[in-house]
């Protein structure tokens, strides 16, 4: 099984990146192939150019897709699964990876296909994991779970996989409290993957 991890934050001192790290030893367990995209390691340009913003407002296919967006679309090709780990900002997830979306989610490949693009592949499995610091708890009384977990799972993943879900590790103030359960929701989320292993 081919897995591709989209990661997005700045700093390996962070609680996200020991997820990350505890995350890869429970899926290297499983024998999968692993790639991961560090989208702050990589540098990825998160801003659309102008050329960009052409091809993907008014159409127009024929104009060139970036070279970073190709390599990005061509890891998906391969992807058997696609997690997204991020540290969930002001309700949302970090401005690199909306940019992720922004540019690789391209027209004719993700959105809007005709005849000549080529269409973007339906996952087999999508899994969005989102730090937080506020418990979940909380985050489901003020309905901002719901939220993200709409705007993630229904639009930015949507039909473009045929099973999703969204892990929301919450009260990460409180680290020394929820670090070993949160651990524990990252090796169920692997056990599930596996439901959608290729034969």
């Amino acid at each position: 099984m081919n897995i591709l991890i989209v990661y997005s934050h700045p700093s390996k001192k962070s609680y996200t990146f020991q997820v990350l790290e505890r995350l890869k030893w429970f899926l290297k367990k499983q024998n999968w192939n692993i790639e991961v995209s560090d989208l702050y390691e990589m540098n990825f340009q998160s801003d659309m150019s102008e050329e960009e913003y052409e091809r993907e407002g008014f159409v127009k296919t024929d104009l060139p897709i970036p070279a970073d967006v190709l390599i990005e679309q061509e890891k998906i090709e391969k992807a058997d699964c696609i997690i997204f780990l991020y540290p969930i900002w002001w309700s949302d997830c970090p401005a690199k990876l909306k940019g992720w979306f922004d540019r690789v989610y391209s027209v004719g490949y993700a959105y809007g296909q005709n005849e000549t693009s080529k269409k973007m592949k339906t996952i087999p499995f999508g899994l969005a994991i989102g730090t937080a610091g506020h418990p979940n708890e909380f985050l489901e009384e003020i309905k901002m779970a719901q939220s993200m977990q709409t705007i993630m799972l229904e639009d930015r993943l949507g039909q473009r996989f045929e099973n999703k879900e969204m892990l929301i590790l919450g009260g990460t103030l409180e680290l020394e409290k929820v670090m070993a359960n949160h651990f524990s929701q990252l090796e169920a989320a692997v056990e599930r993957i596996k439901i959608y292993q290729k034969k």
